[in-house]
């Protein structure tokens, strides 16, 4: 759903309630946040209700990513809207000019947007052809700071290990430098991938050796050649080419603190990229509703 979509079917901020409350209450029947009894009573404050089982009263946004907003939701459906159609991303900066809010603000709104983009289907597992890789997230050192920028694994800037199952979904996770191990790698194979039913593609680093005890490995020497049939990582390469994208040509610059978000995001888009209604899908994701 683009902006002109929102505009035309969104024009007021009952609107905006109207369609929450069908999408979270679809049998009609508003249920109290607070004590989850469905005795409740509309007052006469528009899209208010009154619980009468613990004497409360609420809205639909309550519980959600929109609780204690005090911007229009028409704006956080713009904000949304914007962020998903964004393939590369957007700043915060950039949204803030494009929906009329301060910076901190557009920050705080895209951060809330982004927790309904943690992926519910986490815990199913990758098959079929996966590959593996590792990117690394960071700037070069400035200029007079004494450091040696290096590149590749030498680098000093924070890594993220993905999995991407062919014509599938992605995974990514941010790991520390220190367990770029075997051990450590070959648990997350063991969290995330169907050992019986999947070929694992990887590269040369040392780190993916001994992979063929726990499932079938495939290996491709970049130093030799990077494409033999159906062999290659070029499909996790793709998906680090959009993050970085995003990362170096949007923001220029993302604190560890909120690196994995911003990972989580890029992964939704990604894992949700045919789907036909990414909207509804968000927003009842951030009314806590299994979509």
């Amino acid at each position: 759903m683009n902006i002109v979509s929102i505009y035309k079917q969104f024009p007021t901020e009952a609107d905006c309630l109207k369609h929450l409350e069908n999408v979270r209450w679809a049998d009609g029947k508003p249920t109290c946040p607070y004590c989850n009894s469905n005795k409740t009573t509309p007052l006469p404050k528009e899209y208010r209700h009154h619980c009468n089982n613990c004497n409360t009263t609420f809205s639909v946004t309550v519980g959600t990513i929109f609780h204690h907003t005090h911007l229009d939701l028409q704006k956080w459906f713009l904000a949304l809207s914007l962020i998903l159609n964004a393939k590369k991303d957007i700043a915060s900066r950039q949204l803030a000019r494009d929906i009329e809010v301060n910076k901190n603000t557009a920050w705080y709104l895209a951060m809330r947007i982004r927790k309904a983009m943690v992926d519910t289907k986490e815990r199913e597992l990758l098959h079929g052809i996966v590959e593996m890789d590792e990117t690394y997230i960071g700037g070069k050192p400035r200029k007079g700071s004494g450091q040696i920028h290096k590149r590749g694994r030498g680098t000093s800037k924070t890594p993220v290990v993905g999995m991407v199952e062919r014509g599938g979904h992605v995974k990514a996770k941010v790991i520390y430098s220190h367990e770029l191990t075997n051990r450590k790698l070959s648990a997350l194979v063991r969290e995330n991938v169907n050992l019986k039913d999947t070929r694992l593609v990887t590269d040369e680093y040392t780190g993916y050796i001994g992979m063929s005890r726990i499932i079938k490995h495939d290996v491709v020497n970049h130093k030799v050649w990077y494409v033999e049939g159906d062999k290659h990582t070029n499909t996790i390469e793709g998906f680090w080419a959009l993050l970085k994208r995003g990362i170096v040509g949007q923001y220029h610059k993302v604190s560890i603190k909120h690196l994995h978000q911003y990972i989580d995001e890029f992964c939704y888009r990604y894992n949700n990229r045919e789907h036909a209604d990414l909207f509804a899908m968000t927003i009842s994701r951030g009314l806590t509703i299994t979509y």
